[in-house]
């Protein structure tokens, strides 16, 4: 058509190397990575951001799981059939060692903090089959302590081959996991759970041998090899291992009523799952399967903080890109002094995510367990709660045009609350805090520690952080006030560790404009309100956001 003249539309978002754009990422990958984590991670940064890779991003988010309960002749299959995108996807995931090698190499090698940057930097293509590369890299947490089940299942969990397809284990290359903690009944509380675990000795299994008959109200990524499952036996609430395939070839009775209809994260297949004389494994003692499974909770938290980030990341790298392409009122929007205001303020927000993210992952590589503890719990409360209003943020600087799905963010927008609500949502995470902290008092003192790594380097910072310390010390875990204020006391510890590692870490543009606009205040309720004394600031912070 003669009136159809396009002009003043930004070029796609791709053709990019998604960690050469990333300098925060960069720079912690090479601070707590070890030699060669850089350049061991380019070649998936540059996939990551290329135009096949993102393509293969949007079939899997557009084409949605179908649950194949029956065969054509009536049998019973129980099968997920996922479009070519999701099993592309996963496959390059699990070649870049996303899954649960880290559990198999040496300690203080790195390896945790060279898997979350390769983590973050494939989160950025497609999200949702995040989720059974995040629960078969946790499940090695668990595993590892008990060797039997350890021997059995590690290395097919750590392999670099994707091999799908309900199998045992003796038969496949690679192999995936999955987790069902929660009930209908019962939600985050698990012990609420209402699973059986009779015992049965013998049978096609090695080991503690029960069945399980129950409901699962969330069962994370159905077509898995195996499953860590909570259930109720004789002696109390205890983990098991469920395989799919036994070992005689047979399949493990493992019904999938249905697939949820999610908000976002459309492309993962989560599921509601029966199980009837289902075979297991027990992993651990009898009554003790929150402490036996609290491991891997804790690696899945820490992804929870990664994939939030990365989703942040994307998300300022989005509407920077945007901003650098669209003119509005006779100059490119990233030079309109207030747009600037809002890329500055979001670009903070993503750093201090990506920073705190790896110096998490770090501390499972030093083997620094009462920090990780603490940490994970603090960092998926905060981050992941502040992902949601974000990515809001940003999707604006698009204005409409970051409403509709082709760009981008509209998906974005739709993961963004989700991390904060798997894996224990707010509340539960913030409580988590209140009862470490009032319970295992080391893993304040590690807080501690790692917060005054920066003493007397601002005076705006230390009063915050014995602000943040003293009220964490006060705290009465018998006390209903403790509780009702157990967010306030998680906000001023996040931002107090968030702003130690900018300033130990990040140039001090980043960390001077987070302290003021965090610590001392200087910044209004919604993004883009940050002070006219930080205007300054504002092109160093933009340029590392993309």
């Amino acid at each position: 058509m003669s009136t159809h003249e396009v002009t003043n539309q930004v070029p796609p978002f791709a053709g990019r190397d998604l960690l050469a754009d990333d300098p925060a990422l960069a720079e912690g990958l090479a601070r707590w990575g070890g030699d060669g984590a850089v350049a061991g991670l380019e070649p998936l940064a540059r996939l990551a951001g290329s135009e096949p890779a993102q393509e293969h991003g949007r079939l899997a988010d557009t084409h949605r799981p179908v649950l194949r309960t029956f065969d054509s002749r009536g049998h019973r299959v129980d099968e997920v059939e996922f479009h070519p995108s999701w099993h592309w996807l996963l496959g390059q995931a699990v070649g870049a060692g996303l899954t649960a090698g880290p559990w198999t190499a040496p300690a203080a090698s790195g390896a945790h903090v060279r898997r979350a940057g390769g983590f973050v930097v494939w989160s950025r293509v497609e999200a949702g089959h995040g989720c059974p590369v995040s629960m078969t890299y946790a499940a090695g947490s668990a595993l590892r302590h008990h060797p039997q089940q350890r021997d059995r299942w590690l290395p097919a969990l750590a392999s670099r081959d994707y091999e799908p397809g309900i199998r045992p284990v003796s038969g496949k290359a690679g192999a995936l996991a999955g987790m069902g903690m929660t009930e209908k009944q019962g939600g985050s509380d698990v012990r609420a759970n209402t699973t059986r675990a009779v015992p049965t000795p013998g049978g096609p299994l090695e080991g503690d041998t029960y069945r399980l008959t129950g409901h699962k109200w969330f069962c994370s990524a159905p077509m898995s090899d195996l499953f860590l499952v909570l259930a109720q036996a004789p002696g109390g609430l205890t983990c098991f291992v469920v395989p799919r395939a036994l070992d005689d070839g047979g399949r493990n009775p493992f019904a999938l009523q249905r697939l949820k209809d999610k908000l976002g994260n459309h492309s993962n297949a989560s599921s509601e799952v029966e199980l009837d004389g289902t075979w297991a494994v027990r992993l651990g003692d009898e009554g003790r399967g929150v402490r036996t499974i609290i491991d891997m909770v804790g690696a899945t938290r820490l992804d929870c903080v990664l994939g939030s980030a990365a989703t942040m990341r994307d998300a300022v790298a989005r509407a920077v890109h945007h901003s650098r392409h669209r003119f509005a009122f006779g100059a490119l929007l990233v030079d309109q002094p207030l747009m600037r205001n809002v890329l500055a303020d979001l670009a903070l927000e993503a750093e201090a995510a990506t920073v705190l993210g790896l110096r998490l992952a770090h501390a499972f590589d030093a083997g620094e367990t009462d920090l990780a503890r603490l940490g994970v719990a603090i960092g998926k409360f905060w981050v992941c709660k502040r992902t949601a209003p974000m990515v809001a943020e940003a999707l604006e600087c698009l204005g409409g045009n970051g409403y509709v799905e082709e760009n981008g963010l509209a998906r974005l927008y739709r993961e963004a609350p989700l991390n904060s609500i798997w894996e224990g949502s707010g509340n539960v995470n913030a409580l988590d805090v209140l009862r470490a902290v009032t319970r295992e008092p080391a893993t304040l003192e590690a807080l501690t520690t790692e917060l005054h790594r920066v003493r007397g380097r601002s005076t705006e910072l230390d009063a915050h952080v014995d602000s943040a310390l003293a009220q964490a010390r006060s705290l009465d875990p018998s006390s209903a006030e403790a509780a009702f204020g157990a967010r306030t006391v998680v906000e001023g510890l996040a931002l107090a560790l968030q702003a130690s590692l900018l300033v130990e870490h990040s140039p001090a543009a980043v960390a001077d404009a987070f302290v003021a606009s965090r610590i001392a205040g200087r910044r209004g309720h919604t993004f883009g309100s940050l002070d006219v004394d930080l205007a300054a600031s504002a092109g160093a912070l933009i340029e590392r956001a993309g």
